[in-house]
C-alpha cells in the first residue's frame, strides 16, 4: 500500500478507490436512508466527502493523462466517466490503472 503512494498512477488507484467507496455509500446507503428514513445526516456527512474526492480524482487522471501520454479519446474519457458510474472506478483500476508501467 505504501509503495503506491510513492507515484501518480499509484495515487490515482488509492483516490478512485476511496472515491468509488464513497458513491457507493452515496449511492445505496445515504440516499435511501435520506429518502425512506427521513434521515438526511449521513448525505450530509458523506455528500461532502465524496464531492471532495471526486474533484481529486478528476485533477489526477488529467495529470496522470499528462503524465503517460494517454490520447484523450483512447484512454482518459474512459476514466474520467468512470468517476461517475457506481463500480466504475474499480473496472478501471483492473482494466487500465493495474496495467500501467510507470514512466520514470
Amino acid at each position: 500500500m505504501l509503495s503506491l503512494l510513492k507515484t501518480n498512477v499509484g495515487r490515482l488507484r488509492i483516490i478512485g478507490f476511496l472515491e468509488g467507496l464513497s458513491l457507493l455509500v452515496l449511492v445505496f446507503i445515504a440516499v435511501p436512508l435520506k429518502y425512506y428514513a427521513h434521515n438526511p445526516a449521513m448525505v450530509k456527512a458523506i455528500g461532502p466527502a465524496h464531492g471532495a474526492l471526486f474533484l481529486l480524482f478528476i485533477f489526477n487522471t488529467l495529470s496522470v493523462g499528462v503524465e503517460q501520454g494517454w490520447q484523450f479519446k483512447n484512454t482518459t474519457w474512459k476514466v474520467l466517466l468512470a468517476c461517475i458510474i457506481p463500480f466504475g472506478t474499480f473496472y478501471i483500476d483492473k482494466q487500465i490503472l493495474d496495467k500501467i508501467v510507470v514512466k520514470h
